[in-house]
């Protein structure tokens, strides 16, 4: 059984990608990471990973659909961040409302850092196929003000990321990715 956590490698034309989409990469390695320093096993594999071609039309993740979509019972939960990692406020989530209220549960763990809410609906080109196919799924909501002065220009520069906030967005990812990981059972669908 799998917890997936993504963001993808795509920098645009004129700009590095940091923002778009590599501060999503960056909190899907660093919750592995921090988990991995933690020492926790969760009961269920967490997998990372870092999508290509999204702006192309999510050619890499029509791809990883189809080589691990036999095995679609087996994914928890799908989690994309890809709106940046400004300072989060919460998840959008997508999945039954049995799943949804669990989900609110494990937010309620956030309380410290003031980031507990849950949003209607998950977004992100990279999941949508296993959420169309009924797996739930996760995106970060963070402050996306700031999100279209950089968004595909020469501006989305590591400069851009204010390693706090990332920490936050961080710190959303691990928390939710193990909690759900480590359940007793996988969300209802």
């Amino acid at each position: 059984q799998v917890v997936l956590v993504s963001g993808h490698l795509d920098s645009w034309d004129v700009g590095q990608g940091a923002m778009d989409d590599g501060g999503g990469a960056f909190i899907s390695w660093e919750a592995l990471s921090l988990i991995k320093d933690l020492g926790l096993r969760p009961k269920r594999t967490l997998r990372l990973v870092l999508w290509t071609g999204e702006e192309q039309g999510g050619v890499g993740a029509k791809q990883y659909y189809q080589l691990h979509k036999e095995n679609i019972s087996n994914f928890d939960i799908v989690m994309e961040s890809d709106e940046g990692t400004f300072k989060p406020s919460g998840l959008g989530f997508s999945g039954s409302a049995e799943a949804r209220d669990i989900v609110k549960e494990v937010m309620t763990l956030l309380q410290p850092i003031n980031v507990t809410d849950v949003y209607d609906t998950a977004d992100g080109t990279d999941i949508a196929y296993w959420m169309r196919d009924g797996v739930p799924g996760a995106s970060l909501h963070d402050d996306i003000n700031k999100y279209f002065w950089f968004h595909h220009s020469q501006g989305d520069t590591m400069t851009v990321q204010n390693p706090n906030q990332m920490n936050l967005c961080a710190a959303v990812w691990t928390v939710v990715s193990y909690v759900i990981a480590d359940m007793e059972d996988m969300l209802p669908r």
